[in-house]
């Protein structure tokens, strides 16, 4: 059974599954410039206000770190620390270039060293890696942030997603723990347990990622040969999101599975009545594979990113169709159709 749900797992790799994980992954509010005396509660010289305006008109985020380094070189015990790292770390956030992104990241740490100002970049080095494809310090990264922050949803539900890629693509390194990320993201959301530091919009946006959350973990529990478990999360996917066509299609999979078994068995037994109740059971279970692999097709219809779906199920639905139907395929398309997502206004 495992090896054919790999092989079908294999043409939906051809697609990905993850949402995006750039920048706009762990997005940050926009930080206000850093605040100069007038704003800055306790007061400061009129040397730090100078120093800080300095940050503040740098050009870009590289001239604003050295800015920043040449502040904390003259005012090491300065009361805008804080506020100065979390403005420079904001700005660092916005580069979209991934490799100058970690460069600065990692400059970053070397002027700012206290706990609270490191804090600042770990999510911004965290989506770098995540952008370099550096998945393994990806993964090394994210266990030092929920050392700290157990209940991180937004770090946990993006590396179970990146780690269930890398599933499909035969790394099953990072199963187990993509699993645990998985599992408990989904609790949290299920409990509507918003963290603090996510407001309200962004909270929203990490409850939507639900229906994708079970349909990864039913992959990584297919990966894990555990189709009871699987069966039961795509099944939950389906029903929270029923315009993904994945979740049919891994579900059709599965009953086909089990009529493929229960065929086997068929055979291998003498006429009688237990005979005739298998086959009857074996045909429900085919019966149900079409409908399943036929809504799949209905919720891929007209995606490009899902046609190499298209092409594999055709291959599988039309030979059972064409059994249940004295050979023919009339009525196939229909069945299909039924299924289709209706267009939107």
């Amino acid at each position: 059974m495992k090896s054919k749900c790999l092989s079908l797992l294999h043409v939906i790799s051809v697609f990905s599954l993850v949402v995006c994980i750039g920048p706009s992954g762990f997005a940050r509010h926009d930080l206000p410039d850093v605040r100069t005396q007038e704003q800055a509660k306790p007061k400061i010289s009129d040397a730090e206000a100078k120093g800080a305006e300095a940050i503040n008109a740098a050009p870009d985020a590289a001239a604003k770190l050295a800015a920043a380094g040449e502040f904390l070189k003259k005012y090491p015990k300065s009361t805008l620390r804080q506020q100065i790292a979390s403005y420079v770390a904001g700005e660092i956030a916005k580069v979209a270039d991934a490799t100058q992104k970690l460069a600065l990241a990692e400059g970053f740490q070397k002027v700012f060293k206290e706990g609270k100002e490191v804090e600042e970049l770990q999510l911004v080095t965290l989506d770098a890696y995540l952008s370099l494809k550096r998945v393994d310090d990806a993964f090394a990264h994210a266990a030092l942030i929920l050392a700290k922050e157990p209940e991180n949803v937004a770090v946990m539900s993006h590396l179970a997603l990146v780690g269930t890629e890398e599933a499909k693509r035969q790394n099953a390194k990072y199963v187990p723990v993509s699993l645990q990320y998985g599992l408990k993201s989904i609790e949290l959301i299920e409990a509507n347990k918003k963290p603090a530091n996510l407001d309200d919009a962004r909270w929203e946006s990490q409850k939507a990622m639900l229906p994708l959350l079970y349909l990864n973990m039913g992959i990584l529990s297919l990966v894990n040969s555990n189709p009871v478990e699987a069966k039961a999360r795509f099944e939950k996917a389906s029903v929270l999101n029923p315009a993904e066509p994945t979740s049919y299609a891994l579900l059709g999979n599965i009953v086909d599975d089990e009529y493929q078994q229960l065929a086997l068995s068929h055979r291998a037994m003498p006429a009688g009545k237990e005979k005739e109740e298998t086959l009857k059971k074996a045909t429900e279970l085919m019966d149900k594979a079409i409908d399943l692999y036929a809504r799949a097709l209905g919720a891929s219809a007209g995606k490009p990113a899902h046609k190499p779906l298209e092409d594999r199920l055709l291959q599988v639905i039309t030979p059972y169709y064409k059994y249940r139907h004295n050979g023919s395929t009339d009525g196939l398309q229909q069945l299909i159709d039924k299924y289709k997502t209706p267009a939107t206004p």
